[in-house]
């Protein structure tokens, strides 16, 4: 399944470049499609039924492509999903699209937890030094741990740095345990 959603994600994502179609409205158009399926059970009953002709299927989505102005590509997206029956997926695919449009345009996704919440100036400093380590344009998600006493942990991808105090102590402690 993660390979069918990645394929289409894809195509949507050479689809959105090759096109110059602005990603970020791309995505919100997706997404507002994503949300219309999720918070509407009739919705979804009538593009996944079967019985249901797909020019009526159709009907359904251009009134709703128009009345949300959406691209033309976006929406023959979405009906290219209606007509091979994946529209289960289009959460997944949704998720997969925003991961392969970050990675195309350079982006990373990084989560940086701190101990307490930080200011805009510390914020955009720590998302400076993160594009220098990655080379790569940021998109940060911030928390707040307190668990962590002070300092910062940045985790991209499957990468963590830990700059805690928390996270310095368990090193501490795994250095005097060896020794």
């Amino acid at each position: 399944m993660a390979a069918i959603a990645s394929r289409y994600a894809r195509a949507l994502v050479d689809v959105v470049l090759g096109d110059k179609i602005d990603p970020g409205v791309a995505t919100e158009q997706l997404k507002a499609f994503l949300d219309a399926v999720k918070e509407s059970v009739q919705l979804r009953r009538v593009w996944e039924s079967p019985a249901v002709l797909p020019e009526q299927k159709r009907a359904v989505l251009d009134a709703m492509a128009l009345k949300m102005g959406a691209v033309k590509q976006v929406r023959n997206f979405m009906a290219a999903l209606i007509d091979h029956r994946r529209l289960p997926m289009l959460e997944q695919i949704v998720r997969q699209f925003q991961i392969e449009l970050d990675a195309q345009l350079g982006f990373a996704e990084a989560d940086i937890t701190s101990a307490r919440a930080l200011s805009g100036e510390e914020r955009r400093e720590i998302e400076s030094r993160v594009e220098r380590l990655t080379s790569k344009k940021v998109r940060a998600r911030y928390s707040a741990n307190r668990e962590l006493l002070g300092g910062i942990v940045v985790r991209i991808g499957s990468t963590i740095y830990d700059g805690s105090v928390q996270g310095q102590l368990q090193k501490l402690k795994e250095q005097l345990s060896t020794t």
